[in-house]
Formats: structure tokens, C-alpha cells, sequence
């Protein structure tokens, strides 16, 4: 089953979703995943000391690391913070970066809010990104074309794994400079 920070990995190159299902033996790990985990634990600490004020929230109950699977969407993963309203469900994702969230970080967020729609039984209409460095966050409409556009993700992801079939490489080849996989990519110099 696939895990929510493959969409993560699919858009920024669908080759990371065949290196790390077809071949997983080959799983490198940078300085940045690592660097990136210990800032995200740390934040989760401040975080728990915190009122919900930096969501312009008032109540709500918070959930850290919260697994959540769904069958539906054949898809699992764990949230890095979900806060439990009433009338609905609100998905926070952390990021160690000064401001700025591609595409990938809104399709994390939006499955996570799908994700938590169907546990909860209510509805998931925002999520947060919250920049570490900056100790800031920024609302993100979880919208009927980000839903589809998972969905889009999921099916191709899907794909790869069961054909097995290694997909081309991305149009922006800057991003083969900073992967983890580029020694793996044979066809891209």
C-alpha cells in the first residue's frame, strides 16, 4: 500500500517510486532527510507547549503522529500533526524550509486531509504548512482540484508498482543534481 509521502516523491520524479518499490535495496539516505527529521521532532516538542493560536484556532484537539490508513484510497501514512475540531479535521504538515512549498508539499497535505475526512466522519476543508525555520504557518485550501490531482498521483503511482515499469525522467533535469537516486539514473547526465 502506498504511503502518503510517495505523492511527495511522484511529483517531484516518478522514479523515486520505482527505485523505492521495485528496488528497494538501493534506498539512500542524505544529510537533508536526516537533518530534516531531527528539525521536525524538535518543532513537534515546542508544539505540544503551544496554544493553537498560530492556526487561528480558539479550540481543537491536537494529535501527533497520527497514523491513518484507508482502504478506499489504498493509501497510509502518519500525519505530522492533526487537529480534531467539532466540524472538522485539519491536516499540518512541517517543513524545514524558509517559506516557500512546492506542488508535492500541497498534494502531502491534501491526502492527509482525505485521509483524515474518513476517519473522523467530518470534513477536511484546510490544512496547514507549518515553516519550521520561520515559525510560521500558512493555510492552504484543501480543493476540489488538489483532490483530483491525488487521486491522478495515486493511479500512476499505482502504475509503476504493479507494471514495474521505470518512467522517464523528469522535464527539469536541475532536480537530478540534488536526488539521492541520481547514480542510479543511467540516462541522465
Amino acid at each position: 500500500m502506498p504511503v502518503v509521502s510517495d505523492l511527495r516523491q511522484y511529483t517531484y520524479c516518478p522514479r523515486i517510486i520505482y527505485y523505492q518499490y521495485c528496488l528497494p535495496q538501493i534506498r539512500p539516505v542524505t544529510y537533508k532527510m536526516t537533518a530534516g527529521n531531527a528539525a521536525q521532532e524538535s518543532e513537534e516538542q515546542r508544539e505540544q507547549r503551544r496554544s493553537l493560536r498560530v492556526y487561528g484556532l480558539q479550540d481543537g484537539a491536537r494529535y501527533f503522529n497520527l497514523e491513518v490508513e484507508s482502504a478506499r484510497y489504498d493509501l497510509r501514512g502518519r500525519v505530522d500533526l492533526a487537529i480534531k475540531r467539532a466540524d472538522e479535521a485539519i491536516p499540518i504538515e512541517y517543513k524545514d524550509s524558509p517559506g516557500r512549498a512546492g506542488q508535492h508539499v500541497y498534494l502531502q497535505l491534501t491526502a492527509y486531509g482525505m485521509l483524515l475526512e474518513e476517519l473522523w466522519q467530518v470534513p477536511a476543508r484546510r490544512g496547514f504548512i507549518y515553516f519550521i525555520p520561520a515559525r510560521r504557518a500558512r493555510e492552504v485550501a484543501l480543493t476540489a482540484e488538489l483532490r483530483a490531482q491525488v487521486g491522478a498521483a495515486l493511479t500512476g503511482i499505482n502504475t509503476i508498482i504493479s507494471t514495474e515499469h521505470m518512467p522517464a525522467p523528469p522535464a527539469q533535469r536541475g532536480k537530478c543534481e540534488i536526488c539521492e537516486f541520481r547514480r542510479f539514473c543511467n540516462d541522465v547526465v
